[in-house]
C-alpha cells in the first residue's frame, strides 16, 4: 500500500501542487498551495477518524485531499477530471493498488462543484473538507479597495470551525465574519453551492450538515 506520508514526500506532486497554485494565482484565484492541500487531507482525515472508519480508507481520504487541486496545472476548467487522470498516472507509476487508485480518483474526479458528486466515502470526506476551508489567509490581494466578492467573503471570516458532535450525527461548519467586509448575503452569493454540496456529502456519511454563522444557524 502506498502510504500519504509516501505521497507527501513526492517531489512530483509537489511540483505539480506548486505549478498549479501558481498558475491559479495568475489567474487571480486564492490560495490554492501546500496549506489548502495540507489542510484538506488533515479535515478529511479527521472526518473519517472521527466517524471510525478503517485506518486504509482514512490513508486514501488524505491522499486524495492531498492531491485533489493538481489539475489546476493544466487549466481551472475540468481540474477535477484533469487532477485525476494525473493522479492515475503518478500512483500508478509508484505501485498502488488498483482499487486504491480507483478510489483516489473517483474522489479527485467528483470534488469539483460544478461536476460533484459523493461517489464514495472518502469523496464525500473530500468535498467536506475542501468546501470548508474558508479563511482570509488564502486571499492574495492585500488591497481592500481592489477586492472582488471571492476576496470579501474569504478575507471576512475570522474564525472557521469544522467540528462533528459527540453523538457522530452532525458536522457543523462554524464561522466567524466580519460583516463591514462581506455581508452574510455576499456570503450566500458565493457559497451557497458548495453548501449545499456539503450537505449531499455529509447525507453519504449519514450526518447531518449544519452552517452556522456568527452564532446563527442559517443551514
Amino acid at each position: 500500500m502506498v502510504t500519504f506520508k509516501e505521497i507527501k514526500s513526492n517531489e512530483q506532486i509537489k511540483t505539480y501542487i506548486r505549478k498549479a497554485d501558481e498558475a491559479l494565482a495568475a489567474l487571480g484565484y486564492t490560495e490554492h498551495s501546500f496549506a489548502h492541500v495540507g489542510m484538506v487531507a488533515e479535515k478529511a482525515r479527521y472526518i473519517l477518524a472521527t466517524l471510525d472508519y478503517p485506518k486504509h480508507q482514512i490513508e486514501l481520504a488524505q491522499i486524495a485531499g492531498y492531491m485533489h487541486d493538481i489539475g489546476n496545472v493544466v487549466n481551472r476548467v475540468n481540474h477535477a477530471q484533469s487532477g485525476a487522470v494525473m493522479a492515475f498516472r503518478l500512483l500508478d507509476n509508484i505501485g498502488a493498488d488498483p482499487e486504491d487508485i480507483a478510489t483516489i480518483i473517483s474522489a479527485i474526479g467528483n470534488h469539483d462543484e460544478d461536476t460533484a458528486f459523493p461517489v464514495n466515502e472518502v469523496a464525500a470526506a473530500l468535498i467536506l473538507a475542501d468546501k470548508t476551508d474558508v479563511r482570509y489567509t488564502r486571499v492574495r490581494n492585500r488591497d481592500l479597495s481592489n477586492f472582488d466578492i471571492h476576496d470579501r467573503v474569504n478575507y471576512s471570516v475570522k474564525e472557521a470551525k469544522t467540528t462533528i458532535n459527540e453523538e457522530k450525527t452532525m458536522i457543523s461548519l462554524e464561522l466567524t465574519i466580519d460583516t463591514e467586509v462581506c455581508p452574510v448575503m455576499e456570503y450566500f452569493e458565493i457559497f451557497l453551492t458548495r453548501m449545499l454540496l456539503c450537505k449531499k456529502a455529509a447525507g453519504k456519511l449519514n450526518l447531518i450538515f449544519r452552517l452556522v454563522i456568527n452564532g446563527q444557524k442559517i443551514l
